[in-house]
């Protein structure tokens, strides 16, 4: 499998492991996209007459830098599930520290533990999925039968 190649790549090459390289890469993508979300919800008053716009794009920025670890770990879902929490445990740190200046954040949303929980929740039962998928594939490729040897019921020669 050809190296995941993530825009700040070369950053990160002194992290040999994949897994953690596409984590840590991972979380910070999701880290911008929060700090950005959150600057622009509550410090640029003139996107308040399109707040629903604003926040649908930053729900579906936030939700196509969760895709990140699906691509290289796909066949890999525990490698795919470790990766994830790398950078689900970095976005929740932030967020955590985030509640500093914006006073209400845990208030109005999410309690860091819980945001920790759902992103646990979520990349777990993907990577479920992915493991039950490929179980299913590749019990497709395998005979049913083992060669040489005769089905219950089948009369012998």
């Amino acid at each position: 499998m050809p190296a995941t190649r993530l825009p700040g790549y070369a950053w990160f090459a002194w992290l040999r492991n994949l897994t953690l390289r596409v984590g840590v890469l991972t979380g910070m993508y999701l880290i911008v996209v929060m700090v950005a979300a959150l600057l622009a919800a509550n410090r640029i008053p003139l996107l308040e007459p399109v707040a629903d716009l604003r926040n649908w794009v930053a729900r579906i920025a936030f939700g196509l830098v969760m895709l990140a670890p699906l691509v290289p770990f796909r066949r890999s879902p525990a490698r795919l599930f470790a990766s994830a929490m790398v950078g689900w445990l970095m976005l929740t740190l932030v967020y955590w520290w985030m509640g500093v200046p914006f006073e209400n954040l845990h208030l109005r949303f999410y309690r860091p533990f819980h945001l920790f929980i759902l992103g646990a929740s979520l990349y777990g039962s993907v990577a479920v999925l992915f493991w039950v998928a490929s179980m299913i594939l590749h019990a497709r490729d395998v005979p049913v039968v083992e060669p040489g040897h005769r089905p219950h019921g089948t009369p012998s020669r």
